[in-house]
């Protein structure tokens, strides 16, 4: 199916947490081109792998090699890891469950109102898992209109969610009534001190903002929002989360997550 890619933190993270569990199992990390995704979703069947994940440009283009989705996947519309259940491939989204259950240890989204910047693909998956949470409502704020409508109405028609979308011109004013803020976007990925164009003076002190920005940890958000003097959860939850699900999915046991989080810092220099 290809070369194998050094130097994947997917990698080192799960066979620390196969070792610790006493699993004689690898996680390999192919390479895989576009035209050949077919073949690899063969080879995966014909090997009885237990599961894979995927990363960008194969999201989408896997969903037709599946036997069938998990609700949020097909609602996503992606496909981030694939699980074997007897003689199927399932595909699952876990983004969104791994957002929900990292912010779940600060607070509780249903019945809240939430603000998810952006409106790309982490956000849908975001969106989709909180609203099958029961949140109370949701605003999308993106500067590109095509893609916000595309994402409240799919959450208003299918998941009976009251869903609004707010174009993002200059400083958002974060509303009064927000429980919790969300980044899902890539702002502060490559410069930490990248700012995200936010008004903080109405915010109330009850208030969580999260970070799906994992590297830098502590993003220039999260610093402007504990001056704030409101609660952050930073993007290394969410991504230890992710990993926990996959390992629980695949395997049936419990992962050690607190090894698996001191893993990814290992490998992050965090």
């Amino acid at each position: 199916m290809g070369q194998p890619v050094a130097g994947n933190p997917a990698q080192y993270v799960m066979e620390k947490a196969f070792a610790a569990a006493g699993l004689d199992w690898r996680y390999l990390t192919f390479d895989v081109a576009p035209e050949e995704l077919g073949d690899a979703i063969r080879g995966m069947r014909a090997m009885g792998f237990r599961g894979a994940n995927l990363t960008l440009p194969h999201k989408v283009e896997v969903v037709p090699l599946l036997d069938r989705l998990s609700q949020s996947a097909e609602l996503i519309g992606a496909v981030n890891c694939i699980v074997r259940e007897g003689g199927e491939l399932v595909g699952e989204n876990v983004d969104g469950k791994a957002f929900v259950e990292a912010i779940g240890e600060t607070i509780d989204p249903s019945g809240k109102n939430v603000v998810i910047l952006g409106a790309g693909g982490a956000a849908r998956a975001i969106a989709i898992e909180l609203a099958l949470a029961k949140v109370a409502s949701l605003t999308v704020v993106n500067r590109t209109a095509e893609h916000g409508h595309a994402l409240v109405d799919l959450i208003a028609d299918k998941l009976d969610v009251r869903a609004t979308l707010v174009p993002w011109q200059g400083d958002y004013e974060v509303p009064a009534d927000a429980d919790l803020l969300i980044n899902a976007t890539t702002i502060g990925e490559t410069a930490g001190n990248a700012k995200v164009p936010l008004v903080w003076k109405s915010v109330r002190p009850e208030l969580v903002v999260a970070d799906i920005v994992f590297n830098p940890l502590d993003t220039q958000l999260l610093r402007d929002a504990k001056r704030a003097g409101v609660q952050t959860v930073d993007g290394l939850d969410t991504l230890v989360r992710r990993a926990v699900i996959c390992f629980k999915r695949w395997t049936g046991q419990e992962p050690d997550a607190v090894l698996m989080r001191e893993a990814i810092e290992e490998f992050l220099s965090v």
